[in-house]
């Protein structure tokens, strides 16, 4: 009888084995890894800004008067696949979809045969309500329908990062200390707005309700708007040209939208 010694020699080969690789292990014992610091060194830098001229008073901010933006809000790279689905996503959401058509089934009328089918010499038909004939019903028409479409939450912030980081990158966003205007004239804060070239702006404050003052002499002015922070989106951030926020509206947006990553400390002036 025939014993196969296939076995023993895989045994013995996995024994050899180990003892090569234990040999190796002691001829070169592996290095200590280096415990992990505990402190973390910044990796993104604040974005500075200059203060802008607020609209009530003369007085211009002193030069080294800056702002220091979260540079994970305010300069995040463009993603213009983001910008769109962002834009799409708020149009979708304002069309109402409350167009309606009848179909032949809906339409008033007798279900009466209008002719016979054959000797008349002219065409088939059947009641008066066929989309061929006037007055009759629309096939394939519109009905009452949602067009809103779903977006993550995680995408429309990125899409505020995106469009925020953007007018940073034009230099067409400005930061004020505060809004407030001393009456409700119009014709007072027109002139000053067309002063400081700030037409076609966007004026978003942090306040829960803008100042009344000013609510009311911005509303009839042409190509100028005041928003909350609660009603700003990427359309609108996109829409205007220029927007103007006050520090309010900025500790929301970076409290908001800010991400966990380190920020290296802002110096304090001497």
């Amino acid at each position: 009888m025939l014993i196969s010694m296939a076995p023993r020699a895989n045994l013995s080969t996995s024994f050899h084995r180990l003892f090569i690789r234990n040999m190796a292990r002691r001829a070169h014992p592996q290095r200590q890894r280096p415990t992990p610091s505990k402190t973390v060194e910044p990796v993104l830098h604040p974005v500075y800004l200059e203060l802008s001229q607020p609209l009530a008073g003369s007085s211009k901010p002193a030069a080294d008067s800056v702002a220091a933006l979260d540079p994970t809000v305010f300069n995040h790279p463009l993603r213009t696949d983001i910008l769109h689905l962002c834009v799409v996503h708020y149009l979708d959401s304002l069309r109402q979809g409350s167009a309606n058509t009848k179909t032949r089934g809906e339409v008033r009328g007798s279900g009466i045969k209008i002719r016979r089918q054959k000797g008349s010499g002219m065409a088939r038909l059947g009641d008066a309500q066929s989309p061929m004939l006037i007055g009759g019903g629309v096939a394939f028409g519109p009905k009452p329908r949602d067009f809103s479409t779903k977006l993550p939450r995680k995408v429309i912030q990125m899409g505020m990062r995106v469009a925020l980081s953007a007018k940073v990158r034009d230099r067409k966003l400005g930061v004020v200390t505060q809004f407030s205007w001393p009456h409700g004239k119009t014709k007072h804060l027109a002139q000053k707005i067309d002063h400081l070239g700030m037409r076609k702006t966007l004026f978003v404050t942090g306040e829960t309700e803008p100042p009344s003052s000013l609510t009311r002499a911005i509303q009839n002015i042409e190509k100028v708007k005041l928003i909350t922070t609660d009603k700003l989106n990427v359309y609108e951030l996109l829409k205007w040209p220029r927007v103007v926020l006050d520090m309010k509206a900025v500790s929301f947006l970076e409290r908001t939208y800010k991400k966990d990553v380190a920020v290296a400390a802002v110096p304090l002036a001497v």
